[in-house]
């Protein structure tokens, strides 16, 4: 029987994105619903005291993945490998079951949390997979890249944006993070058909997905800020990519104007609803089935 790749890394089910503001109620209690954590490293690392302690007491009772913000995986500048050897330690302390970042770079100096998107280029492809492989190398283990969200189509691409992420994971051998919710974006700012991309997308390679909410400006462009509630065309997408390689793990992302936890927690348990209607996916490496 072929393992999914999120059963590799122990995840199922339903997840929350946790923020500091969250902390309180969590420790109370953690609701049924929530199957496992997500984190940006980048806000823990090197974290201790009472805040410390508390955070602690929960990833020695429940799963977690990371999800970095600034590690600038397509940067020209070196990877800063101080702060991938503190990474690395990190998460081995908690046991966190995945690491992940996003296809894109940042600002060269210090760690900014500005997203850039890459070119759509073969020498793109070969420098990121490259590097890929090196923090892969520093932290010992197989790490996952998330389809990030743009505004400006990068000057002279050879490919468009679904041939360049694939080509990226054949070229490193990583994993895919699935954000539905940046498909979603990028396909109203850019104009294409969102369940085109998604079932172009190599379902094998997917260890957990994103769901979150995003702001609409006046002009039509969509601002992809996890400071809303998902909407429907997202839920709908969703649903897609369930049918399309089978129900993986999904979280849900809430970055700004974060509501009381209920409101969350409907979330979350709305894409354990979703999820219930499909089969699992099964997958090898690259290879993704459906079982019933």
């Amino acid at each position: 029987m072929y393992l999914s790749n999120s059963n590799i890394f122990g995840l199922s089910g339903a997840g929350l994105g946790l923020r500091r503001a969250m902390l309180p109620t969590l420790q109370v209690e953690v609701p049924d619903c929530i199957d496992f954590f997500e984190v940006s490293p980048e806000n823990w690392v090197g974290v201790g005291g009472h805040l410390g302690k508390q955070f602690r007491s929960l990833t020695e009772r429940h799963r977690f993945v990371a999800h970095g913000l600034a590690l600038s995986l397509g940067g020209p500048a070196p990877l800063d490998t101080a702060f991938l050897l503190d990474l690395k330690q990190f998460l081995d302390h908690h046991d966190f079951a995945l690491y992940t970042e996003h296809l894109s770079f940042c600002g060269d100096e210090g760690h900014l949390y500005d997203l850039y998107p890459l070119p759509f280029t073969e020498a793109a492809v070969k420098h990121v997979a490259a590097r890929i492989r090196q923090t892969e190398d520093i932290l010992e283990r197989r790490i996952a890249i998330e389809n990030a969200s743009y505004y400006v189509t990068p000057p002279g691409g050879e490919m468009d944006e679904l041939s360049f992420i694939n080509a990226v994971l054949e070229e490193a051998d990583c994993y895919l993070h699935l954000d539905v919710n940046n498909i979603y974006v990028n396909s109203v700012n850019h104009g294409y058909d969102p369940v085109a991309f998604l079932r172009g997308l190599p379902g094998g390679r997917i260890v957990y997905g994103h769901v979150a909410g995003h702001d609409l400006e006046p002009s039509g462009l969509i601002i992809d800020t996890h400071g809303q509630n998902t909407i429907e065309p997202v839920w709908d997408l969703l649903a897609e990519a369930y049918r399309s390689f089978g129900a993986f793990p999904t979280l849900v992302e809430r970055d700004s104007n974060i509501p009381p936890l209920p409101e969350l927690i409907a979330e979350v348990e709305r894409i354990g609803t979703v999820q219930k209607r499909y089969p699992l996916c099964r997958s090898t490496h690259g290879i993704s089935e459906v079982a019933a």
